[in-house]
């Protein structure tokens, strides 16, 4: 028995609403199409009680309506425009990054500490990787300035990177960890020379007569190979063998072979960066020397795997955070003075046992 109307087309049937209930909400089925309304309909709230859930303020909800609103957003499956709320409030609330190589642990870790800078300040990351070619950080530079971010940190291992690309000449840009002045652009590096300068004279407060040094390639006399080279003339020591080679773990190793293939090899050498001196002591390794005893080792940078090598290596280390916090604050105009200059930090000399150091506890 049926209590229903039957309509005059087969398969249908009209149910009579009940006139005690309120009409359901409707769910879109298109994820698409929903919209801040739908979910304020649902949840019973208003649009900014949404509003204020989604962007966790700038008002407080009770817990009891913001787990409301959450329940309405999961069931509608509803997702906020970025884009939309990027014209409203002409923020996006995202920097782009652009870093050399994702694979060199030093890299990947100040992209970590840039991402933690940024979100205490409320913007998320968008990382691009340039490889370390030149062409393709100019289409990563193109690419995030139109993507409409609100500003780009851009770490280079260029001397001089071409910034020409931007499609936004008033797009607020950093570049990070660059040991040149860059002008018209403000830029925020160690003080790399003093680094190699005081990671040279520890080696010649060892003793060693003969330093070489192993250096990535740059395109001219960088400020590493410079301090190297201040330390030996300060010393009265001649300038020792000069390898260049990647910045790479394979670039350390094919490096190490050259310059230790025979008996005419450095007592000590000054390495560009830790993954070159990692590959330089495999080298060693297979050459029959040892790290100290037969050749000693300072590197370039601090990264964490610095610290797991054996022996551990000394190593001049960059202020990872703290570089990391005021690319962030300069490049979302956090500074009193906003005005483009570069920024220098010293680095420190971290004593490992690859030097000659004795560093037992």
């Amino acid at each position: 028995m049926s209590f229903g109307c039957r309509s005059s087309r087969a398969g249908t049937r009209t149910t009579l609403p009940d006139p005690t209930k309120v009409a359901p909400v409707t769910v879109p089925t298109n994820p698409r199409a929903v919209t801040r309304a739908d979910v304020a309909r649902y949840a019973g709230v208003s649009t900014s009680v949404v509003s204020y859930v989604v962007h966790d303020g700038p008002r407080p909800v009770a817990p009891a309506t913001a787990a409301r609103v959450r329940e309405a957003i999961r069931v509608l499956g509803y997702r906020p425009n970025a884009s939309a709320q990027a014209l409203r409030t002409g923020s996006s609330k995202m920097l782009g990054l652009i870093v050399p190589e994702l694979d060199n642990p030093f890299w990947s870790e100040l992209a970590v500490a840039v991402t933690h800078a940024a979100a205490a300040r409320g913007y998320d990351v968008l990382l691009a990787n340039s490889d370390g070619d030149a062409a393709q950080e100019r289409e990563r530079l193109r690419s995030l300035s139109a993507r409409q971010v609100d500003g780009v940190i851009v770490t280079s291992i260029m001397t001089h990177p071409d910034l020409s690309t931007v499609t936004d000449p008033g797009l607020p840009m950093v570049l990070l960890n660059t040991f040149f002045e860059v002008p018209e652009y403000a830029s925020i590096g160690v003080d790399a020379l003093r680094g190699a300068l005081d990671g040279t004279r520890h080696l010649v407060e060892h003793g060693y007569g003969s330093i070489g040094l192993v250096m990535g390639h740059t395109g001219s006399m960088e400020l590493r190979e410079q301090g190297w080279m201040r330390a030996l003339r300060e010393a009265g020591l001649p300038d020792g063998p000069i390898v260049r080679t990647a910045f790479t773990r394979r670039g350390g190793y094919e490096a190490g072979l050259r310059m230790f293939a025979d008996d005419t090899g450095p007592r000590a050498v000054f390495v560009s960066s830790d993954m070159q001196a990692i590959g330089v002591m495999r080298a060693l390794w297979e050459l029959g020397l040892r790290v100290p005893e037969d050749v000693a080792i300072v590197s370039f940078d601090g990264a964490a795997e610095a610290d797991y090598t054996n022996p551990q290596l000394t190593t001049v280390r960059q202020p990872i955070e703290t570089m990391a916090v005021a690319a962030v604050d300069r490049v979302l105009g956090l500074d009193a003075d906003n005005q483009w200059h570069r920024d220098l930090v010293p680095a420190e000399l971290v004593l490992g046992a690859s030097c000659g150091c004795d560093v037992r506890r």
